[in-house]
């Protein structure tokens, strides 16, 4: 969003005003119109009446990071010990490779972050899936990346986008780094869409003109630059989702939500 912001200012001269607070925030603050658009990492939800009026537009593939202190001699888990971590089945760094410490997990503050549940959808197949062996619990992504930036013992998931920023390591899982060629062809396994969101169907002509240079040629080169992956140079894997949800669901692992 940083990147289009200022390149859309830069070709119109339109001031793009940006502030963070997570997918929650940004979908019920443009469900209401309090702002022209927000930008979500999950869906709305419509039992809750503060999301109904959130109109989403897919614009990006993004992906889940397990991070790390830079320090950390740890360079790839498996996806199975991804859900040891969080299940507190792992507890201590060596069973991953690791120094002989305590392994100090960071989680999201409730359910409906875009990280949190996205963590909960791919890794679990449960929304409600806790994290009662979590060390630290912080309000949103940015607290969560400086932690694990400062904590040799940290451990945490976030957006790919962001971690990028961080002065941390980016864990492979299953071999496998979240780069833009891995999350388009679907070896990444933790990937996810990005939206813009508006109220409704209808909105200003100023807004209709932003959302159409994010989904042009020139917008999604400059996701691509951003190490992103544009939404129409992947549509493949909407239907690999689809086929990934089938597949959780016959053994057994989706649950009602």
């Amino acid at each position: 969003m940083a990147e289009l912001a200022k390149a859309y200012e830069k070709k119109t001269g339109v001031k793009v005003n940006l502030s963070g607070g997570g997918a929650t925030k940004g979908i019920r603050n443009a469900a209401k119109g309090s702002i022209d658009i927000g930008g979500a990492c999950r869906v709305s939800m419509e039992k809750h009446p503060e999301e109904r009026d959130a109109y989403q537009i897919p614009v990006a593939w993004d992906a889940l990071a397990v991070i790390v202190h830079k320090n950390n001699p740890v360079t790839s888990i498996s996806f199975e010990q991804l859900q040891g971590v969080y299940l507190g089945k792992i507890t201590n760094w060596k069973e991953l490779g690791g120094n002989n410490a305590k392994i100090e997990l960071y989680v999201r503050r409730g359910k409906f972050s875009g990280v949190g549940r996205t963590l909960r959808e791919l890794v679990f197949a449960n929304f409600n899936q806790e994290f009662p062996v979590a060390t630290h619990v912080v309000k949103s992504s940015g607290p969560l990346e400086k932690g694990i930036q400062k904590n040799l013992s940290g451990f945490g998931t976030t957006g790919i986008s962001s971690a990028k920023r961080r002065d941390v390591k980016i864990l492979q899982l299953e071999g496998k780094a979240p780069s833009y060629d891995n999350i388009k062809n679907g070896q990444y396994l933790l990937y996810r869409p990005l939206y813009l969101v508006t109220k409704g169907y209808s909105s200003s002509d100023g807004v209709k003109k932003f959302i159409k240079f994010a989904l042009s040629r020139e917008g999604m080169k400059i996701i691509r630059k951003a190490g992103t992956v544009p939404y129409a140079d992947a549509i493949g894997l909407v239907m690999k989702q689809v086929e990934q949800a089938e597949r959780a669901s016959k053994r057994g692992l989706y649950r009602k939500h």
